[in-house]
């Protein structure tokens, strides 16, 4: 084998090892733990001693932390600190995908109760382990909250970044296909069907860090196939966006914009 490849090879086997991330299936676990320990209706294992149930939420920082000693050099502050900091926020965390899995029930017809969104919906799939990483983003821990939300594009099409900003409420139908970038910004009780993105227009890298993506104001509904594009986009509240449209401007409040086959917008 060719002595420049086995070298090159070995350059970055050796910068993988100065900024190890935990394994992925060790992430995985920790995020499927926290979710059954939250809503058992997720796999159906049950925890029924009251004891033991009190007694996982100490299993599950455990886990955290061990998650994040593994890339201790890139951290703000300790994987105590930082684990304990998560874990006080489970209790929002909680909090907000009950509301999501309530509005995702009263939003589809087809559901039959929130026990089948929270088991078999991969719009709650998704939300959640967005959830889970953005609260993780929140504490400025690099690359684990996006190892988390891929965990979760991967088997459900949907794509959240999670520096995304994602109210409660938030009901995502069918979900295949949706993308919604790092500063999105979406209000409660908004309504995403698949194939959705909510982007950015073609920018520089050394715009990074500014707003890039759109706002969604509460109550909309934005159907299949919509594109919406731009940090300075924002599509007021109560409006209805149809499925194929293209927008790179905002639209007033109780707006409905929709797609014709002339390639025309009309309102």
């Amino acid at each position: 084998m060719n002595d420049d490849f086995l070298a090159a090879l070995k350059r970055r086997h050796q910068m993988a090892a100065a900024n190890a991330y935990p394994a992925t299936g060790a992430v995985d676990e920790f995020v499927s733990n926290l979710l059954n320990w939250l809503f058992p209706e997720h796999t159906g294992q049950v925890i029924k001693d009251p004891i033991a149930l009190e007694r996982y939420s100490i299993d599950l920082e455990a886990q955290l932390q061990q998650l994040l000693q593994s890339m201790a050099p890139q951290l703000p502050s300790s994987a105590e600190e930082l684990g304990k900091a998560f874990m006080n926020r489970v209790p929002v965390i909680y909090d907000e995908l009950t509301k999501d899995a309530e509005a995702i029930y009263q939003g589809d017809p087809a559901a039959s109760c929130n026990y089948e969104i929270i088991r078999a919906y991969p719009g709650f799939y998704a939300i959640a382990f967005y959830r889970i990483a953005h609260a993780l983003y929140q504490l400025s821990i690099p690359v684990l909250p996006r190892m988390i939300t891929e965990l979760a594009h991967s088997r459900t099409g949907v794509d959240i970044h999670p520096g995304a900003v994602i109210a409660p409420w938030c009901c995502i139908d069918h979900g295949t296909g949706i993308v919604i970038g790092e500063t999105t910004v979406i209000g409660p009780h908004v309504k995403i069907y698949q194939g959705v993105t909510l982007g950015a227009l073609s920018i520089e890298k050394s715009m990074a860090r500014s707003k890039r993506h759109p706002t969604i104001e509460e109550h909309v509904v934005i159907y299949a196939g919509a594109t919406i594009l731009g940090g300075d986009t924002v599509i007021g509240h109560h409006s209805v966006i149809g499925g194929n449209v293209w927008l790179i401007r905002s639209v007033a409040p109780f707006s409905r914009i929709y797609y014709r086959p002339e390639h025309k917008y009309q309102e």
